[in-house]
């Protein structure tokens, strides 16, 4: 049976064309895709495409994006098979994690890939990360689909969306999952890690949550940091969640003056969550001395959430109006496999 995939086009170099003979870029013209990229033809896929009218430079990116793509997948839902995003590589992270936590129940593949270099460029990388991410939308195992989740696919492998950081500007391989391995590698073969794979058992229909709360802030901790900073925070007035990127396994300094002014920002309502700077590993507030205090002033665990994950599981769950009492208790749950 022939998969339906839609394309939907946000922007990004994977968006453009370059001309062999002059070397000028324009706007990539999806409708003729064949022409391009007749290898496609050997995927037994029907292919379809949607654009933002106006499509952007991924740093660009924000929350109504987000809202513009899943109203895109919900609109198309039950007509396609498959779902894959194409996107700038700078918030492509952001991007995967936002849209794990608003498509609730989801049992489609949904990828998202970019490319370095345009198509037409003589060692571009598009044409393999397209060609690869329509092939895993397309895939079903017993009439199913293989892939029921939010994956990003970039240089031969295929990642959980929402454990991606972008971790290089220059090289192909510019995107890690530092904390989970890859789910799917391309190699001769596609070699997919089934028990990897996010299950999706319940019948529950497809829950779209389009409200995200982007009142959080994010402070990156470093010798020298300034109370003002942290008071600006509490007194606001404005934010709601803060996303605390601490040393190492949750540790911060253990100055009267910053873990009074995180209580103070907890008291006032505040959430605040932990997660460390470092590339890979995770959160342990009980492991020293430093992390228990942070434990004992209330801070939540972001255990080995990426930063990405947790900033917009953080409006999600702000936008979702998440109880004060429980909040703690849900986040520190993974609710799509974000963490462990």
């Amino acid at each position: 049976m022939t998969s339906k995939i839609l394309l939907i086009y946000t922007g990004g170099t994977i968006g453009m064309v370059k001309d062999a003979q002059t070397g000028s870029l324009s706007a990539f013209n999806f409708s003729s895709l064949l022409e391009h990229i007749p290898e496609l033809g050997l995927l037994n896929c029907e292919i379809n495409h949607v654009s933002f009218e106006t499509p952007i430079d991924s740093s660009n990116m924000n929350p109504n994006h987000w809202v513009s793509i899943v109203e895109l997948i919900e609109r198309h839902y039950y007509s396609c098979d498959g779902f894959v995003i194409l996107h700038g590589s700078d918030t492509m992270s952001y991007t995967a994690s936002a849209l794990s936590f608003m498509l609730e129940n989801l049992s489609k593949p949904v990828v998202i890939t970019g490319s370095q270099l345009p198509i037409g460029d003589l060692r571009t990388d598009a044409k393999e990360n397209l060609i690869t991410s329509i092939q895993i939308a397309a895939l079903k195992q017993n009439n199913s689909a293989v892939l029921k989740e939010v994956g990003l696919y970039f240089e031969y492998k295929l990642y959980r969306g929402n454990r991606t950081t972008k971790i290089n500007s220059e090289q192909f391989e510019a995107f890690d999952s530092p904390n989970y391995p890859p789910l799917m590698t391309s190699g001769v073969h596609l070699s997919i890690r089934h028990d990897l794979l996010q299950k999706h058992y319940s019948q529950a229909a497809l829950k779209v949550h389009k409200t995200l709360d982007s009142s959080i802030a994010l402070v990156k901790i470093f010798p020298g940091l300034q109370p003002s900073v942290l008071q600006s925070i509490s007194e606001s007035g404005v934010i709601k969640g803060v996303v605390l990127e601490t040393f190492g396994s949750g540790n911060s300094f253990m100055d009267s003056w910053f873990i009074d002014q995180i209580k103070a920002m907890i008291s006032s309502g505040i959430h605040v969550i932990n997660v460390t700077q470092c590339i890979g590993g995770f959160v342990d507030m009980g492991q020293y001395e430093t992390g228990k205090l942070l434990q004992s002033a209330g801070v939540i665990s972001g255990k080995d959430c990426t930063t990405e994950a947790a900033l917009t599981k953080l409006m999600h769950m702000l936008g979702s109006q998440i109880p004060h009492n429980t909040f703690k208790t849900v986040f520190e749950t993974s609710l799509r496999g974000e963490m462990s």
